[in-house]
C-alpha cells in the first residue's frame, strides 16, 4: 500500500482497514522451528504473470528451507514488466537462487556445509527448461542476465532446479491472493502454528 501514499484513495483506505483486520486475527499465529539433523537447502520460487491492475507488473516470491524449518521468505512486486508468464517466473527462480546463495554463504561462516546442492521447485516448465538449455531462445533475450545467472549455477552443479506441480508449490501463497482454504492447507507446510501467545 506504500506505493499510493502519495494520493491514497478511499479503495486504498479500505485495503488497509483490510490488512490490519488480518493481521488483528492472526496475532497468535507464529512460525515453528524443530530440531533436525538434515542441512538440504530448498527453494521453492513462484511469481503471478502481470497481476497488478495498475502497471501489469508481476508479484515475485520465494520460501526457502533449512531441512524442515522456513528460513527465509519473499514476496515483491517485480522491477519490470515481464513479457510471457515463463519470465516472470524466471526472475523470481532468479531471485531465489541469489537468497540460496546468500544463505549457503551465511552457512559457510557458521562451518556448516551443505551435503547436497540446493534444490530450486518451481511450477513453471518453461522456466525450469530455461535453467538447463544451453541454447538460448530468442524469445528471451531480454531475461539475458537473470539466464546466464541461474544457468551457470546449474552447469557448475551448485544447484538442482526441478519441477513442482502448481497445487504443491508452497511459495503460491507469496504471490496470490489466498482463500481461508489455501492458507489453512500450506500453514503446516510453512510450520505455521496457532496460539503462540498461550
Amino acid at each position: 500500500m506504500c506505493q499510493y501514499l502519495s494520493q491514497p484513495t478511499t479503495a486504498h483506505y479500505e485495503a488497509v482497514k483490510r490488512i490490519l483486520r488480518y493481521i488483528r486475527g492472526t496475532v497468535s499465529i507464529g512460525l515453528r522451528f524443530r530440531r533436525s539433523s538434515s542441512t538440504g537447502l530448498s527453494i521453492f520460487t513462484d511469481a503471478d504473470w502481470a497481476g497488478c491492475p495498475d502497471d501489469r507488473r508481476s508479484t515475485g516470491g520465494f520460501a526457502v528451507f533449512l531441512g524442515p524449518n522456513l528460513v527465509s521468505w519473499s514476496s515483491r512486486k517485480q522491477p519490470t514488466v515481464s513479457r510471457s508468464n515463463t519470465e516472470a517466473e524466471y526472475k523470481a527462480l532468479a531471485n531465489g537462487t541469489a537468497e540460496a546463495i546468500w544463505i549457503q554463504s551465511v552457512l559457510k561462516d557458521l562451518s556448516v556445509f551443505l551435503s547436497q546442492p540446493p534444490v530450486l521447485w518451481c511450477d513453471n516448465i518453461g522456466a525450469t527448461y530455461l535453467c538447463v538449455n544451453p541454447v538460448f531462445h530468442a524469445r528471451t533475450k531480454h531475461i539475458e542476465v537473470d539466464f546466464h545467472f541461474v544457468r551457470e549455477k546449474v552447469a557448475l552443479g551448485a544447484l538442482d532446479v526441478r519441477f513442482i506441480s502448481t497445487g504443491d508449490q508452497l511459495a503460491d501463497v507469496f504471490t496470490k491472493p489466498a482463500t481461508q482454504l489455501i492458507l489453512n492447507r500450506f500453514s503446516s507446510n510453512l510450520n505455521l502454528v496457532h496460539d503462540v501467545l498461550d
